[in-house]
């Protein structure tokens, strides 16, 4: 199961920056997998979208503090999400957490890693160029496929 957040706090000084819209998580969509959306409050904007995605598991009005997210991250085998507090909870309790970040991400990230000296079982996913979610998406769902075929090699039996 993977635990999904795209979108953090809509006031955030740079929100714009390091949200997703629902839509362009629509190619993972694909992917046989278990989606859990750990998105505590859906935009209007997304609301259309999450009516018709019957592959993404909510939870949004059941999660009522931290300590239920974190209850739900514990049950999961990985989580996805742009750089918000629930990317950092993941990390915490050292549950594997990708974390997609924009060109210019938050100084903590620092520049030109793919890991986090904060939390070992984060892997980071970049922008490589301003505004450009699409090619990450990518990344995140080729590796997901990656994983999901060595998954698959390491349980034939010979």
């Amino acid at each position: 199961m993977v635990g999904l957040v795209w979108a953090g706090r809509p006031t955030h000084a740079k929100d714009l920056e390091r949200s997703l819209a629902v839509r362009q998580w629509l190619p993972l969509m694909k992917e046989r997998i278990r989606w859990i959306s750990l998105q505590k409050e859906v935009r209007t904007s997304d609301k259309a979208e999450l009516a018709d995605l019957s592959a993404l598991e909510r939870f949004g009005e059941e999660m009522t503090d931290f300590a239920d997210t974190a209850a739900l991250i514990e049950n999961l085998d990985l989580v996805i999400s742009v750089d918000t507090a629930v990317a950092h909870l993941a990390g915490a309790l050292g549950k594997p957490v990708w974390i997609l970040l924009p060109y210019v991400a938050d100084w903590r990230w620092f520049q030109d890693r793919e890991d986090s000296p904060w939390y070992p079982t984060a892997r980071l996913f970049r922008q490589t160029t301003p505004g450009d979610w699409d090619s990450v998406v990518e990344r995140v769902g080729a590796e997901l496929r990656d994983q999901a075929r060595a998954r698959a090699s390491s349980d034939v039996v010979e």
